[in-house]
């Protein structure tokens, strides 16, 4: 990572890291689109993550006027699957409708699981690469920034068969960065060997699309995925890897996007003032 004088020499100012601060929905648990709104906006942040299924009911459109409405920006809007599959196809196409309706900096992208019965990895890898071609001349069309996120190994068999951050930027590297990029998810990428390099190599070609933080706990009795801790509870050096993101010119939103099933058990009021509160404690 980068540099580290006490914390980190390009770690942002509280000033700074205000207007970068953005929470994503799914931090609150996603409830209903307004309730999720009033939370956040009450705590000064200026941008939201939003999750599709968050304005359920809601056209894009309305959804959008809601937003600006509270004053906020839509950072990032999850999440469409790639696949060939005809349906899911049709449901990426309508992800990015809805992100061109929102003004969604980026719309992120997650590379599907392993097909059932299959046990052909590199091939599953391959035809990611075919769908996320396919979607980008879609996406272009719109004016729609694609986002693919590399999810930890552990979901390989299930979400995502695109697992660092080298395999991701593999995939978005024949596209200009203001169409594709990827996803620099802590959470997700902490443990990777190579993460140092593919950073910088991700900046050079302005392929650093968002970035979203989480920690990771040393204990996770029901698994980690419903057990993602707020950014300073855990072991990821989220101040490193902002600040190695900073480096490479990255200057956008910084999401704080939590899963956690105790933390969704308190009111979304309560759940984002942890949130912003976590986010300058450890990254300020």
């Amino acid at each position: 990572m980068a540099p580290r004088a006490g914390h980190a020499v390009n770690a942002p100012g509280r000033r700074v890291a205000q207007a970068r601060l953005s929470i994503n929905t799914v931090t609150l648990g996603n409830p209903p689109l307004l309730d999720a709104l009033d939370a956040i906006a009450a705590t000064g942040a200026r941008k939201v993550g939003l999750w599709r299924e968050t304005y359920d009911g809601m056209t894009a459109r309305q959804a959008a006027r809601a937003v600006a409405d509270h004053g906020l920006q839509v950072s990032s809007l999850c999440r469409c699957v790639l696949s060939h599959d005809t349906h899911t196809m049709a449901d990426s196409r309508r992800a990015v409708d809805d992100a061109h309706q929102l003004g969604a900096a980026v719309l992120v992208v997650l590379a599907g699981g392993l097909p059932p019965g299959s046990h052909d990895l590199a091939g599953a890898r391959a035809r990611v690469a075919e769908a996320f071609a396919e979607l980008a001349n879609v996406a272009g069309e719109a004016g729609v920034r694609l986002a693919l996120e590399p999810l930890h190994p552990m979901f390989a068999a299930s979400r995502s068969v695109v697992n660092t951050l080298r395999q991701a930027l593999d995939i978005v590297e024949p596209f200009p960065g203001e169409r594709a990029g990827v996803v620099l998810d802590t959470f997700n990428v902490w443990w990777d060997p190579e993460l140092a390099d593919q950073i910088c190599r991700a900046g050079l070609g302005n392929k650093i699309a968002a970035v979203q933080i989480a920690d990771w706990s040393r204990n996770h009795e029901h698994g980690p995925f419903l057990t993602r801790a707020l950014p300073g509870d855990g072991i990821i050096d989220n101040l490193g890897i902002i600040a190695a993101a900073d480096s490479a010119g990255y200057r956008g939103p910084i999401e704080v996007e939590i899963f956690n099933d105790d933390l969704w058990q308190q009111p979304p009021r309560r759940i984002a003032e942890k949130a912003m509160s976590s986010f300058f404690a450890a990254l300020c």
